[in-house]
C-alpha cells in the first residue's frame, strides 16, 4: 500500500512539471487546453529523465530518485498556477469523461484482475499484455539500461521501443505492485490522447461541435462490418460470444480496421504512450506551422524528444507531416529568418536527439532483423500477391463513411486544412507501399494517423453540409451519419466488456511469487514457448526461447533458441545446459503439451527446487 501510494505521488509529480511546461508553452490557454497537453509532456518527462539517470546510475531506485529530484527542480521553476476553465471546457467533458470511464472500466477487469486467486483478462488483453508485463518486471528486476531483450536468452538487442515500457518500471522501483505499476502511466496517456484528439479538431476546425463529431469519428468509428452480423440472431450473438469475430476485427472476412480503444491504446503500450505525445505535437504542430507561432518549435521539439524510443511509428508519422508543413511554409510563406530558423532548430534538435536514440536500437533492428523493412503494396489486403478484395470496396467496407467522404471534404476543406490532411496523405502513400515490420499488420498504426487527420475534413465537411438542412432533417442526417459511422465499434467495445479469459491461475501467481523472491535477477530459466509463461510475465525473469508470436514479429532470429529449448527438453544434456548457461528448468503442462519432455533426467541429477500441483523447477547450478 505504501508503494503504491508512493507511486501515485511519483506519477503526480510529473503530471504537474508536465502541466507547468504546457502552461509555460501556452502561457493564455484555458484548462482544457494545458490539461490534456500537460498529461502528455508529463509522459514524455516520465519516459526520458529516468532513462537518462539509468545510463549512469542503471534502471535503480537511485536513478528514480534523481529523475524525481529533476522533475521537481523543473516543474518549480515552470510552474505559474494552473489557468480557469474556458467555454469549451463543458463540450469537451461530454466527450473524454465517458470514454475514459469505459476504457478505465475496460483496464480494471483486463489487467491482473483477481477472480477466486487467479488472473482473468479480456479479448484484447490475452496475448501482448503477458509480453509487456514481463518487460516491466525485467527490466525494474535486472537494472540493465539499455535493456537486453529477455525473451531470446538475455543475450539480443532491444530492438523493441522499451521506453514504453520503463515507464511503468519506474513505479515498481517506488515499491508498486505489478497492476498498480502498469496501469498509472496509462491514465495520464489516455487523459492526453483523448483530450488533445478533441482540441486538435477544435483547433483545425474552430468548432467545438465538429471536434464533438470529429472525436467520436476518429475513437468510435468502424466501417461496415457489423452488416455481416445482422442476417441472423445466431450471427449477431457471435460478436459477443467468438474470439475476435467483431464488426471491426473480423479476420475471415478481411476486416480489420479495429477500433482505436479497444484493440491499440489499451493492449499496445507504444501505441497509447506513442500517441500521448504524437497528438500534443500535432496541436502545437498545427499552431507552429499554419497560425504562425514560431516560438513553440522548441515546446514541440522538447515533447517529442522520447518518441522513437515509446513509438517509432508515431515518430515516423510526425516527421511525415512535418515534411509536408515544411514544404507549405515554403510555398505560402515569406523566407525570413523568424520563419525559417524555427524549422531549423526543431530539424536539428530532433534530428540529433532522436539519431542518437535509434542508432543502436531501431536502425540497428531494422538492418539485422528479419523481415523488416520490405516493399509491399496495399496493406493487409494484398496477400502473396493477390488483392483480397477489390482496392476501393477493402478500404469502404473497413473504414465506412470517413472514406467514402475523403474527396468531397477534401475539396470542401480551406486550403490551410488541405495541406494538414496532406501530410496524412504522404502517411498513406508511405505505408501502403513500404513495410516496417515482419507483421503486415502493424502498419495501421501508421495509417490511423491518416485516417485521424480525414476524421478532421469528414466532420467539418459533414457539419456544414448537414447545416444547410431544416433542424430536423438536420438531426436526423447526423444521427444516421453517426450510427453508420460507429455502431461496428459500438458492438466491438460491448464485446470487450463483456469478455473474460483465464490468463494465469493461483498456482501460476504462486510459482511467479517464488521466483520473484528466490530466483537471482539475471538468472535464465528454461520453459516452454508458451507467450504465458509466468516465470517471464510476472516474474520477469529471462527465458530461453519465447513465444513465436512475439520474437518473430519483433523480426528477432530464434531458430537457434528454439531447437536449443526443444533439446533440452527432449533430449538433455550437461554439455548443452552448461552452453546456454541455463540456471533453471520448468516442467509443466505447457512444456508437456508441446514436447515429449524428459523430466527424469533432470530428477535424477539436480535438485527440485520449487513444486506446486501443477509445475516443478530443477536448478541445475
Amino acid at each position: 500500500m505504501i508503494g503504491n501510494c508512493l507511486a501515485v505521488g511519483i506519477l503526480a509529480l510529473f503530471v504537474a512539471a508536465g502541466l507547468a511546461a504546457a502552461r509555460r508553452a501556452l502561457p493564455r490557454e484555458n484548462m482544457e487546453v494545458v490539461l490534456p497537453l500537460g498529461c502528455g509532456f508529463g509522459v514524455s518527462l516520465l519516459a526520458a529523465l529516468p532513462a537518462l539517470c539509468a545510463l549512469v546510475l542503471g534502471f535503480t531506485r537511485p536513478a528514480v530518485v534523481l529523475a524525481c529530484a529533476v522533475v521537481l527542480l523543473l516543474g518549480w521553476r515552470l510552474w505559474r498556477g494552473l489557468p480557469r476553465p474556458g467555454q469549451d471546457w463543458r463540450p469537451m467533458l461530454c466527450c473524454v469523461v465517458p470514454l475514459l470511464a469505459v476504457t478505465f472500466y475496460l483496464l480494471y477487469t483486463h489487467v491482473l484482475h483477481e477472480v477466486g486467486g487467479a488472473y482473468h483478462t479480456g479479448q484484447s488483453c490475452y496475448g501482448d499484455m503477458a509480453m509487456h508485463l514481463g518487460f516491466i518486471k525485467n527490466i525494474a528486476v535486472t537494472g540493465k539500461f539499455p535493456p537486453n531483450y529477455p525473451l531470446l536468452g538475455g543475450e539480443h538487442r532491444f530492438g523493441y521501443p522499451f521506453l514504453c515500457e520503463s515507464v511503468s518500471s519506474v513505479f515498481l522501483l517506488a515499491g508498486a505492485d505489478l497492476r498498480t505499476a502498469y496501469l498509472l502511466p496509462m491514465l495520464a496517456a489516455l487523459v492526453s490522447v483523448y483530450g488533445m484528439v478533441w482540441q486538435l479538431a477544435r483547433r483545425v476546425l474552430g468548432s467545438a461541435a465538429k471536434a464533438c463529431l470529429t472525436f467520436w469519428l476518429f475513437l468510435m468509428g468502424s466501417g461496415f462490418g457489423f452488416v455481416r452480423f445482422l442476417g441472423s440472431r445466431e450471427a449477431f450473438v457471435s460478436i459477443f460470444t467468438g474470439f475476435y469475430t467483431t464488426p471491426t476485427n473480423d479476420v475471415t472476412h478481411n476486416v480489420l480496421w479495429v477500433n482505436p480503444v479497444v484493440d491499440l491504446l489499451i493492449p499496445q503500450r507504444a501505441t497509447l504512450f506513442g500517441w500521448s505525445i504524437l497528438l500534443p505535437a500535432l496541436y502545437l504542430l498545427w499552431r507552429f506551422c499554419f497560425e504562425s507561432q514560431h516560438r513553440l518549435w522548441l515546446p514541440m521539439a522538447l515533447l517529442v524528444l522520447p518518441l522513437p524510443l515509446l513509438h517509432t511509428h508515431s515518430a515516423l508519422a510526425l516527421v511525415l507531416v512535418c515534411l509536408v508543413c515544411g514544404v507549405y511554409t515554403l510555398a505560402a510563406q515569406p523566407h525570413t529568418r523568424e520563419v525559417l530558423l524555427p524549422w531549423l532548430g526543431l530539424a536539428a534538435v530532433c534530428g540529433a536527439a532522436w539519431l542518437w536514440q535509434m542508432w543502436s536500437t531501431v536502425f540497428a533492428q531494422s538492418v539485422d532483423g528479419q523481415n523488416m523493412l520490405r516493399l509491399h503494396f496495399n496493406w493487409v489486403n494484398n496477400q502473396n500477391g493477390q488483392l483480397t478484395d477489390h482496392y476501393f470496396w477493402f478500404y469502404i467496407k473497413n473504414i465506412g463513411l470517413v472514406y467514402l467522404l475523403l474527396i468531397p471534404a477534401f475539396l470542401h476543406a480551406n486550403p490551410k486544412q488541405r495541406w494538414f490532411y496532406g501530410g496524412g496523405l504522404l502517411i498513406w502513400a508511405v505505408a501502403e507501399c513500404v513495410v516496417f515490420q515482419p507483421n503486415l499488420y502493424d502498419n495501421n498504426k501508421l495509417l490511423f494517423i491518416w485516417h485521424l487527420l480525414g476524421c478532421l475534413l469528414a466532420s467539418g465537411f459533414l457539419w456544414d453540409a448537414a447545416a444547410r438542412l431544416p433542424m430536423a432533417a438536420r438531426v436526423t442526417a447526423l444521427a444516421a451519419c453517426c450510427f453508420l459511422g460507429t455502431f461496428g465499434s459500438v458492438l466491438t467495445v460491448g464485446r470487450e466488456a463483456v469478455s473474460d479469459y483465464l490468463q494465469w491461475s493461483a498456482a501460476d501467481i504462486a510459482l511467479a511469487d517464488y521466483v520473484d523472491a528466490n530466483a537471482e535477477p539475471d538468472a535464465l530459466f528454461l520453459t516452454s514457448d508458451s507467450h504465458l509463461t509466468p516465470v517471464f510475465s510476472l516474474a520477469g525473469r529471462q527465458i530461453m526461447c519465447g513465444s513465436g508470436s512475439f520474437v518473430f514479429y519483433h523480426g528477432m532470429e530464434y531458430s537457434a533458441e528454439y531447437v536449443a529449448m526443444k533439446s533440452l527438453y527432449e533430449t538433455p544434456s550437461a554439455e548443452e545446459l552448461q552452453r546456454w548457461d541455463v540456471e533453471y528448468v520448468l516442467f509443466d503442462g505447457n512444456v508437456y503439451a508441446r514436447f515429449a519432455a524428459d523430466e527424469n533426467w533432470y530428477a535424477q541429477r539436480y535438485p527440485l527446487w520449487y513444486e506446486n500441483g501443477s509445475a516443478r523447477i530443477y536448478k541445475t547450478k
